[in-house]
């Protein structure tokens, strides 16, 4: 049997609560010290912390979008110029047409949402933004991306809740494969917002930990009571092999393998044996032409939800009976939603790249019904050749990754 082409990961772009830049994230991440703390926008509401994104920077990187666009967008768009930068990408020198774009979103930021809302109720309807809709459906942080970068291959955008980045690379690997395109801009935003932050506190997913912000993230422990809304964006270039290899470009790692599945269960929460999660790794791994044992370490979805948590240590010991080192990226720049797994996934990258797999944060006291190796206070430097990381999101939609040193 032919095997499919392998698919390269030559550029990495980050914006999360660390900073605007791959280099701040991952000091960050090695340093193990969370980025939640209070934040002035949501001052007031019953959960008033975050990991929100620095303002300042993202500004610098993306110019001139404030206006137009949502914070998701101009996250996007300045996490995608790092990331074609990084990989030694000119975009005048490219063919366009056979450059894709494909990023994940999880929802909308509701930026304008409550300015919207009161003209609207008042009769005051030449007060809605005209912008409102550009500025904040899905779809146009690819969009932008696109227009800004000047790529004009596919341009899409996968919504799979909290594995919308994951479903995004493991899209654009696909259409790669498929020779839909040469070179794809794959990977998650979100952004956060006070609808955002009060939505989740009233389906009771936030941790309200308010006594302790950087305490209130804490996957796995069993002192957790649930996550800490982040935002950001993570962007990957993906390319052949032989694509990045005629020019010349090393690679981070080769993306391997990817699987998704459906729960076919419940609207929020995950099959109790996390059987739809087994299957979404399961599937990766036959991707990747891989067994179980073949992969040393995990990035974990790990949102310190109590059920969440435990299904997802459940899942893991279904597929590697004993599981590699695991480490939750969630402990230390919150849970971004539809950027999560985009984020994970050049972390992941990172780690093979440096051998050193980044700490998780506040596991103080491991849950009785959780038995994992989690990689907590300090890094832990590892031979890794292979690395899983896994993606659940609402809707009982399962995405997984794997990711192979080069």
């Amino acid at each position: 049997m032919n095997r499919p082409a392998q698919i390269a990961i030559t550029g990495i772009g980050m914006v999360t609560a660390a900073g605007v830049g791959v280099p701040d994230t991952w000091q960050r991440l090695c340093e193990g010290t969370p980025t939640a703390a209070p934040d002035p926008d949501l001052a007031g509401l019953p959960v008033p912390f975050a990991c929100r994104v620095p303002a300042a920077p993202v500004k610098a990187a993306a110019p001139g979008l404030a206006w137009r666009a949502d914070p998701f967008i101009r996250f996007a768009v300045a996490a995608a110029r790092e990331a074609v930068a990084d990989a030694d990408l000119d975009q005048d020198d490219w063919d366009a047409p056979r450059v894709a774009v494909v990023i994940g979103v999880g929802g909308t930021t509701h930026d304008q949402t409550p300015t919207a809302c009161a003209a609207l109720a008042e009769g005051r309807f030449q007060a809605i933004p005209p912008t409102l809709v550009p500025r904040s459906v899905p779809n146009m942080a690819a969009g932008y991306v696109g227009m800004m970068l000047g790529a004009q291959g596919p341009t899409l955008c996968t919504s799979t809740a909290c594995a919308s980045g994951a479903t995004a690379i493991g899209t654009a690997a696909l259409l790669l494969r498929a020779g839909m395109c040469d070179i794809a801009i794959a990977g998650g935003s979100e952004s956060a917002s006070p609808v955002t932050s009060a939505a989740f506190w009233r389906m009771g997913a936030l941790s309200t930990r308010t006594r302790d912000p950087a305490g209130a993230s804490r996957p796995f422990d069993s002192n957790r009571d649930g996550f800490v809304l982040g935002e950001g964006a993570g962007m990957l270039i993906l390319e052949r092999v032989s694509h990045a290899r005629a020019r010349r470009v090393r690679p981070y790692a080769l993306l391997t393998g990817y699987g998704a599945s459906g729960d076919a269960y419940h609207a929020t929460s995950p099959h109790p044996q996390g059987t739809g999660a087994q299957r979404a790794v399961n599937a990766a791994l036959a991707d990747a032409d891989l067994c179980p044992q073949d992969i040393d370490h995990v990035n974990a979805h790990a949102t310190s939800t109590p059920l969440n948590d435990r299904t997802e240590a459940h899942a893991l010991h279904g597929v590697f009976g004993t599981p590699p080192p695991v480490t939750a990226t969630k402990s230390i720049l919150g849970h971004s939603l539809g950027a999560a797994g985009a984020i994970e996934a050049a972390v992941s990258a990172l780690t093979l790249r440096h051998q050193l797999i980044h700490p998780t944060a506040n596991l103080d006291q491991l849950d009785d019904d959780i038995d994992l190796d989690v990689v907590t206070k300090t890094p832990r430097s590892k031979r890794v050749q292979a690395v899983a990381t896994t993606s659940f999101g609402f809707g009982g939609q399962n995405a997984a990754l794997i990711l192979q040193g080069c």
